[in-house]
């Protein structure tokens, strides 16, 4: 069982979708209303839209003011389910998603339960998707009836860790169980689909794969270089790194291993091919403090964006850091790619590296020592720290992001440090 969630400006648009009443859903009859709680009846998207803003008028600095639910069971667990079971599920859902208190890494509390329970909110049963899945969506309120906030700080690790807790209670299989168990299975499928491609190439191999189901994502950089790829089947999703022996299947590996399994076409490409001979330059002695100094600033000035103001590709969270609680808009596409890379399911210091990683990020704290901006106040370091005016965000994010696992670590939930 898999469950998303994410607080949401746009809530009209959320309820056109859920409902069936976009004109992008090509089959709205196989979207069916399962419950609407503290509202009127039947209302269609505008009605209750037109409700939940009404519940929200007397929070006006909400900007995400409704939060909208995925939750997808696996196909067996619901052949038989009837719409009072959905209405159950959701009732589950929402029971276990309200209990729990997110804890940092002192001890403190960053996200205080919730009241989805007792929030205006509407529930629909989508069954249209290409997977054929049947799967819930929900639109909840972000003010309960009583007048109180629901906090969104690290929502999606709720709604994980809830849809965790309902699969457990009711002897399903959990998201990391099918996760783990299906990686031998795509890692089969990858290899399959490098055997039957004549000449290696991203086009070949997306198409391959998306003839067994999957989607491929690549992940590239400012120079459009392929930094990495991820697979995609039903709610499930499986990074490079994952699959394979070896790290064989990574982006950087992946063209050696189709070499590997068709010697022939590669050695008479070889033959073919005239290649010029580089020859490298011996290293130059290493020195630390210049290797330390390039690793910092890649330009001479750096970009000291601190983050502080909301910008609409952005999304308002919180980190704790050095004691003291941060606010900061971070972009959306960064947030995911720091959720994507210290996964909750695979690292136990999950937290601990997210919140350095975004620490880095916004300059509130350097890796090596005081920040250069005004993040972090205090004495100027002699190494700035910041991103070159070269350098994208994603590419700042990722440097950010090997800095806090080289000072942190990485702690495998099996005990494993890497």
């Amino acid at each position: 069982m898999i469950a998303k969630a994410k607080a949401i400006a746009h809530g009209i648009r959320a309820m056109l979708y859920v409902s069936g009443e976009s004109g992008n859903k090509k089959h709205p009859e196989k979207i069916t209303r399962v419950c609407d709680n503290f509202m009127p009846q039947g209302m269609d998207a505008t009605g209750i839209w037109t409700e939940m803003k009404f519940a929200t008028m007397n929070r006006p600095n909400i900007r995400n003011n409704v939060i909208r639910i995925e939750i997808s069971p696996a196909m067996e667990h619901t052949g038989n389910f009837t719409m009072d079971d959905w209405r159950q599920l959701w009732s589950d859902f929402a029971e276990a998603f309200d209990s729990q208190e997110i804890i940092g890494m002192y001890g403190e509390s960053v996200s205080s339960k919730t009241n989805i329970s007792g929030s205006k909110s509407t529930v629909w049963l989508h069954e249209e998707s290409d997977s054929g899945i049947p799967h819930l969506h929900a639109v909840v309120s972000r003010v309960d009836e009583q007048g109180n906030i629901n906090n969104d700080h690290a929502i999606h690790l709720r709604a994980q860790r809830a849809a965790e807790r309902i699969a457990r209670q009711r002897g399903w299989t959990t998201a990391m169980h099918i996760h783990e168990t299906n990686i031998p299975k795509v890692s089969d499928d990858c290899m399959d689909a490098l055997r039957e491609l004549a000449e290696w190439s991203w086009e070949g191999y997306t198409e391959r794969l998306a003839a067994k189901g999957y989607s491929l994502y690549l992940r590239k950089d400012s120079k459009d270089g392929i930094r990495g790829y991820i697979l995609k089947k039903g709610n499930t999703r499986y990074k490079a790194s994952e699959l394979g022996k070896g790290r064989n299947l990574t982006a950087s590996r992946i063209t050696r291993t189709w070499e590997t399994l068709h010697p022939g076409k590669a050695e008479r490409e070889n033959q073919t091919t005239e290649r010029p001979v580089v020859r490298k330059p011996a290293p130059p002695a290493y020195n630390e403090n210049k290797q330390r100094s390039n690793t910092v600033t890649v330009g001479n000035s750096p970009v000291h964006e601190e983050y502080t103001a909301w910008q609409p590709d952005r999304s308002r969270t919180e980190f704790e850091y050095g004691g003291k609680e941060y606010r900061r808009y971070i972009p959306e596409k960064v947030l995911e790619y720091f959720n994507e890379e210290f996964d909750c399911r695979e690292l136990s210091n999950w937290q601990d590296l997210q919140g350095l990683a975004m620490a880095f990020f916004t300059l509130v704290a350097s890796p090596y020592g005081q920040v250069t901006g005004g993040g972090g106040g205090g004495p100027q370091s002699d190494l700035s720290w910041g991103r070159d005016p070269k350098e994208d965000e994603m590419e700042f994010a990722r440097r950010c992001a090997r800095e806090a696992s080289r000072i942190i670590g990485r702690q495998t939930k099996n005990g494993m440090r890497r």
